[in-house]
């Protein structure tokens, strides 16, 4: 049975809070998906690395397909599945990128080899063979050496998702599943159940 809850952030964080206990792996482990232009789909893991009451924030190269698809269609879902907890959340909205004083304070609290591979990484084009990438890195070791002090990538930050629906799914034997659906509607947020 669900919480009584207004807000639906309020709501996954303590189903957060619960994954975090029982999931082995990276609980924050997300599908994000987004479509280009044209609308072609597509989804791929993530990781969540901030949630506040303005939304959901990852981090990714802008220039990787993720970025582009974002850059050119700004609206994404993403899913989390807790397999351990039998619980499932999905979120869509509208993307927005967060500002570079958030970016900076992330990106610092990366550790160093993170920083550098953001520095040498062209994601998700094609590279001759995997030493090309590797041979990158040692450049942005020797241009960085000062391990304090990698600045942040211009083409490198944060996405916020700023949901306007958020779905909550809760397995139930002989798929009698229960599920609360959260809609934005007039800055408010209206709860209806599903049937499964």
């Amino acid at each position: 049975c669900f919480e009584d809850e207004a807000n639906p952030i309020v709501l996954f964080k303590k189903w957060f809070a619960v994954a975090e206990k029982s999931e082995v792996n990276d609980p924050n482990a997300l599908s994000l998906g987004t479509s280009s232009s044209d609308g072609i789909s597509s989804v791929r893991m993530i990781l969540l690395k901030g949630l506040s009451d303005k939304g959901f924030v990852f981090y990714t190269n802008f220039d990787s397909k993720k970025g582009n698809d974002l850059k050119n269609n700004p609206n994404a879902s993403m899913c989390f599945h807790w397999k351990s907890i039998r619980r499932q959340i999905r979120v869509s909205g509208k993307v927005v990128v967060v500002d570079n004083e958030e970016a900076d304070k992330y990106f610092s609290s990366r550790d160093y080899q993170s920083k550098i591979s953001a520095w040498a990484s062209s994601q998700s084009k094609a590279m001759k063979n995997r030493s090309e990438f590797l041979d990158k890195i040692k450049e942005f070791e020797k241009k960085f050496s000062d391990k304090n002090n990698v600045p942040r990538p211009s083409h490198w930050s944060g996405w916020r998702i700023i949901p306007n629906e958020i779905e909550f799914w809760l397995e139930i034997k002989n798929r009698s599943h229960e599920r609360l659906n959260y809609r934005k509607e007039n800055g408010k947020w209206i709860k209806e159940i599903l049937y499964p």
